[in-house]
């Protein structure tokens, strides 16, 4: 839709998303390092696709895909028991394709997804590095698909600000132990550019609360343009507010999630994404969900868009699954909703209703 949306569309599809968070844990000791990762592909139809020089319909797509329902990557993660309930921390994650063998589903660096040390212990958690956001976990908890790669909020989330806000270079956060069902959480990215330090500045805070079967979610963001993240090969400076309150609650083996979200660049757009959805456990090893995503842009109308998807996945083991998705989308005035974080973020501008599907096979390590 906006202009920078535009200018780094070919940049960002094939090179983002993500998000099935804390693959593999740390193994039982005072001093610990995990090699863990994901390797996700499907194959991929979609019945328009977007022009990247005009905006236009290309016609229709069929393809092999990275990472259709979470994104590939492999990463390293270690602790160390520093006595008195005190441990020492960190996480170096990469983003890589299947399609390709090259970096992938990141900010565009080597470790483009989290590159992090940090200690926790009975005061919460203190991170310095790279990392997400709290308001994008916030939004994680509230998607009902669980931000898959293929017809979800984080199609949305990506469409409107990049990376912006997902993999945040320069961080400190803090997050709190949970109280009476409450945490909080808070982050500060310096810019780091000498002399202004307003020039790439970020910050975010969330607050979840837990009682039972329900949660509740509210984050907040707001970023500036500028500053030494600015030179990340895909922009994840991008100057936008952002909102969000979200809820989910659980009935046994169904789960119910809604969710609202405001994405506002200043002099360009105001959008509102509104989502609600379900998943269910058909059995241990065969789960179902669905989403609904409406978004409109506050400041014009005619801009609009209303996406509804649906996935199974079938554990074939604690590791592996295949799966399959489906997705309609139906585009408004200049709206631009796409299908899949990979080779379809972004539809033909205004070019009424796409459909797609993806067939896949994840395995985790």
């Amino acid at each position: 839709m906006q202009a920078t949306k535009k200018n780094h569309a070919a940049a960002v599809i094939g090179m983002i998303g993500a998000c099935t968070l804390g693959v593999a844990s740390g193994a039982h000791a005072q001093s610990s390092v995990t090699l863990y990762g994901i390797v996700d592909a499907s194959i991929m139809y979609t019945s328009k696709t977007q022009n990247p020089l005009t905006g236009g319909n290309a016609g229709h797509q069929f393809s092999l895909t990275d990472s259709g329902l979470t994104g590939s990557r492999f990463g390293l993660k270690g602790s160390e028991d520093l006595g008195g309930g005190l441990r020492a921390e960190f996480n170096l994650e990469s983003g890589i394709s299947v399609a390709n063998g090259g970096l992938n589903n990141s900010n565009g660096n080597l470790f483009g997804r989290e590159a992090w040390v940090g200690l926790s212990g009975g005061f919460g958690s203190v991170k310095a590095g790279l990392q997400y956001s709290p308001f994008f976990l916030s939004l994680y908890d509230s998607d009902p698909r669980g931000m898959s790669y293929f017809g979800s909020g984080l199609v949305n989330y990506v469409d409107n600000v990049l990376v912006t806000g997902l993999f945040n270079s320069n961080a400190i956060s803090y997050t709190s132990p949970e109280f009476a069902g409450l945490q909080g959480s808070a982050m500060l990215a310096l810019g780091g550019a000498a002399g202004d330090f307003q020039a790439g500045r970020q910050y975010s805070a969330g607050l979840r609360y837990r009682a039972g079967s329900l949660t509740l979610d509210a984050a907040l963001y707001s970023g500036n343009a500028g500053g030494s993240a600015a030179t990340t090969p895909i922009p994840s400076t991008v100057a936008f507010t952002g909102r969000t309150i979200g809820a989910s609650y659980r009935f046994d083996r169904l789960t119910l999630k809604a969710a609202f979200v405001l994405y506002k660049v200043a002099g360009s757009f105001d959008n509102r994404v509104y989502s609600g959805g379900l998943s269910y456990a058909v059995t241990p090893g065969l789960v179902v969900d669905a989403g609904v995503y409406v978004t409109r842009d506050g400041n014009n109308s005619n801009n609009h868009s209303v996406m509804a998807s649906s996935g199974l996945q079938y554990f074939l083991s604690k590791r592996t699954t295949v799966y399959g998705q489906v997705g309609v989308v139906n585009n408004h005035g200049a709206m631009d909703t796409g299908l899949s974080i990979n080779n379809a973020l972004y539809a033909a501008t205004g070019s009424g209703t796409t459909v797609g599907a993806n067939v896949g096979i994840r395995h985790m390590f």
